[in-house]
């Protein structure tokens, strides 16, 4: 029971398992922590959902916002900004006499104005002093400007910077925020964003107007407006945007309620039920006071030129019942921003996609569930990577992937078209697929190895074609020790001894291996598996560690071939013996084989092993190749491989009892292929053979005489004189000593 726990846990926690755990504890560590570049990552997928569908551009009759553009032709005609403000009083005098709801100015009049009465007076050389006191006396353009200003409805802007700027104390700041705190030492100046410097404008202005909104904006670090501010902080206070502000004067309000707990600010509510049904107005932020607009493409129909607004030539139907807004699109006057739909955009416009989305409820959000969801996708999507790629393989579960993944994909889409929420499956996607791609990596590296040590192991057993087919499909090789049919050869070199004592090391050396080499490819070229050399005797097998349906056949006929090898081998060596001036002896060989179970894989210790067999099927062909000498044939065959090859050339020896073994077996001699076995020479031969040995169990001496006489005249080259030899010596052997009544035909063999 331990061993199947531990070994369970090892499958469990493989090394590739434990750096895929390994890389999902650093992803999950990432999206918790959401370091720069994931957020970077997050964005970029929400401008890319924006890109793909943004915000429908409202027909005309439902813009709420009109820009008035000092655009390239109003400051070619008028003159470079800025602008003498008596003219802006004009262009506002005009805007409310054309029917705006309010006017607001993306701009910020930090200083007095240089075409003023009294700084004309004193910057024209040569005039006297009675000219001088006129116009010291006329009305400056400053105050005529806050004039219609106060007659009208404007909201001023301001200008925040993050470092420290000379300022000018202003006249006292119109609180319009009405800070509802919900828990203790909340402080929404610990999440909004914190100015240093606050540019207002010139006190005769800044306190005529009805609002007063910061205009900055804090783009993302790539430099894309995506959330705005809708609160900032400067010296402790709160001051609402430019945008936001111009809603509370259009709506008459008189303050903005801000909610905030400790985690930040909760929500910004505008307009009560009574005044904006259904639900009032409301700005749903996040916990850093921002909003993110659903943004639509640049939208040059809500421009109208300033110039046009002077001249009183402007469309009517573009002021009338409208927010209008001072701003530029002029690139010299450096207001250009980015957004998620447009690379260049004037920023006013970006306070225009504001209000817009506010009024028609068009916002981006995302619910704070929505983290909790998104950890869930790489959590489940890494554990079920972690957990298939090395249980199913990689080709499988990339289907998995991508089915998760398109998933994923798709409820995001879903819930950006539907219901404009931002659901963020980037990050989660990226991390299973690495994930996956890591675990796919090391499973490629592991069977690399694998075939590396597959190659290594089988490249001294089997030819390298056969390596490759073990390498590639290692699912073929079972190792350690398994059952199989097999059929094995043994091969030896008869008299070798008497052969050697011609050479010397070197040159025996050199013998055996132009022995062995042309028998050794005849192995390898029939599918075989060479297990070991043994001084001059090869041992070798079929149908392992690769099947092998015909491996008695393959062996049979690979035992041929081999024999085929010797005639050539012994001219070859003859023609050396000649040239060196020694006696030539013929190499002899003889083969056995013999097929049945046996156990196969890897046999030998920790330290060092070798693919290998094991088997009483083993043991009995190494003592039929011994037997071959006896008998006087070339190839000795048993009968569990006379079963599977009945096609071939084979004819019985006897019923023999091998020594170390108790149990008699049928022993054949394999003559020549299918080819050989369909001539009548062999048939004929084949038949007075098998008499023969009928007559021998039968203790009929006298007709065996008669038989072996038969198959001598048979022969007609086969090689099996000797087998006749033999018998003729037992059946005198057994009238001089007859056997036992129930003998049975078996012999005892007494030599290996």
């Amino acid at each position: 029971m331990l061993a199947r726990i531990g070994n369970f846990f090892r499958k469990a926690f493989s090394v590739d398992r434990l750096m895929g755990l390994a890389l999902l504890a650093v992803f999950l560590f990432l999206y918790v922590t959401d370091p720069y570049p994931v957020e970077f990552l997050r964005l970029k997928t929400f401008d890319y959902y924006q890109k793909l569908k943004p915000r429908e551009i409202p027909p005309p009759e439902r813009k709420p916002v009109t820009i008035i553009d000092l655009d390239e032709a109003s400051l070619s005609e008028i003159g470079q900004w800025p602008w003498p403000r008596n003219i802006l009083a004009r262009m506002v005098e005009n805007l409310m006499e054309m029917g705006a709801v309010m006017v607001a100015f993306d701009m910020v009049f930090a200083e007095p104005d240089r075409m003023n009465p009294a700084v004309v007076a004193d910057s024209i050389a040569g005039l006297d002093e009675e000219t001088k006191e006129k116009l010291r006396r006329l009305p400056g353009n400053d105050e005529k400007f806050a004039e219609v200003i106060k007659k009208s409805r404007v909201v001023l802007g301001q200008a925040g910077y993050w470092e420290e700027r000379e300022t000018k104390a202003g006249p006292p700041v119109k609180k319009s925020i009405a800070l509802l705190k919900k828990g203790k030492n909340v402080e929404p100046a610990n999440f909004l964003p914190n100015f240093k410097s606050l540019i207002r404008n010139i006190p005769v202005i800044e306190k005529a107007a009805l609002g007063h909104g910061i205009f900055s904006l804090v783009p993302e670090p790539d430099g894309i407006v995506r959330r705005i501010p809708t609160l900032f902080v400067f010296d402790g206070k709160l001051y609402p945007s430019l945008s936001v502000e111009m809603l509370r004067v259009a709506f008459q309000r008189k303050t903005i309620l801000v909610r905030a707990d400790p985690a930040g600010v909760t929500a910004m509510k505008i307009a009560p039920k009574r005044v904006f049904p259904p639900n009032g107005l409301s700005l749903p932020t996040d916990a850093k006071g921002r909003v993110w607009p659903y943004f639509s493409k640049s939208d040059k129909a809500k421009y109208v030129s300033a110039r046009d607004v002077l001249a009183g030539t402007a469309d009517p139907a573009l002021i009338k019942g409208k927010m209008t807004i001072v701003g530029t699109s002029a690139v010299g006057l450096l207001d250009i921003r980015s957004s998620p739909v447009d690379a260049i955009i004037p920023g006013v416009e970006v306070h225009v996609q504001l209000i817009e989305a506010a009024l028609t409820g068009k916002y981006l959000s995302r619910p704070a569930n929505f983290r909790g969801a998104e950890l869930l996708l790489i959590l489940v999507g890494g554990l079920l990577m972690i957990w298939l790629v090395p249980k199913v393989g990689a080709k499988w579960t990339i289907l998995l992937f991508l089915v998760v993944g398109g998933a994923a994909a798709g409820a995001s889409g879903y819930l950006f078209v539907e219901k404009r929420q931002l659901l963020d499956v980037g990050f989660g996607i990226i991390a299973i697929f690495l994930i996956y791609a890591l675990l796919t990596f090391t499973g490629y590296v592991k069977e690399e190895a694998q075939k590396r040590q597959t190659r290594q192991a089988f490249s001294k057993y089997l030819s390298p074609a056969m390596v490759e087919k073990v390498a590639e499909d290692p699912s073929q090789l079972k190792l350690g020790g398994v059952k199989r049919d097999l059929t094995l050869l043994f091969c030896d070199v008869r008299g070798f001894t008497t052969i050697s004592e011609q050479f010397d090391a070197v040159g025996l050396t050199s013998l055996i291996n132009k022995l062995l080499t042309p028998l050794t490819n005849v192995i390898l070229n029939s599918q075989g598996t060479v297990d070991k050399y043994m001084g001059d005797c090869i041992m070798a097998f079929w149908n392992a560690p690769l099947d092998d349906e015909d491996h008695a056949r393959n062996g049979c006929l690979s035992a041929l071939d081999m024999l085929a090898e010797i005639a050539p081998l012994n001219e070859r060596l003859k023609i050396e013996a000649v040239e060196e001036g020694r006696k030539h002896i013929p190499l002899k060989v003889g083969f056995g084989l013999n097929t049945g179970e046996c156990v196969v894989g890897n046999m030998g210790s920790d330290q060092r092993f070798d693919y290998s067999v094991l088997g009483d099927t083993v043991n009995l062909a190494a003592r039929l190749e011994g037997q071959s000498k006896s008998y006087g044939v070339d190839i000795v065959i048993g009968e569990g491989t006379r079963k599977l090859v009945t096609d071939l050339a084979s004819i019985e020896l006897d019923r023999i009892q091998v020594k170390g073994k108790t149990v008699p077996v049928d022993i054949f001699a394999l003559l020549g292929d299918d080819k050989v076995a369909q001539s009548e020479e062999f048939k004929k031969l084949s038949q007075a053979n098998q008499a023969m040995i009928d007559a021998y169990r039968a203790q009929d001496w006298e007709k065996t005489r008669t038989r072996i006489a038969e198959c001598r005249e048979l022969l007609d080259g086969f090689n099996v004189a000797g087998l006749y030899d033999l018998y003729e010596q037992r059946v005198e052997d057994y009238e001089a000593t007859p056997p036992d009544a129930d003998w049975g035909g078996v012999f005892i063999a007494t030599t290996k």
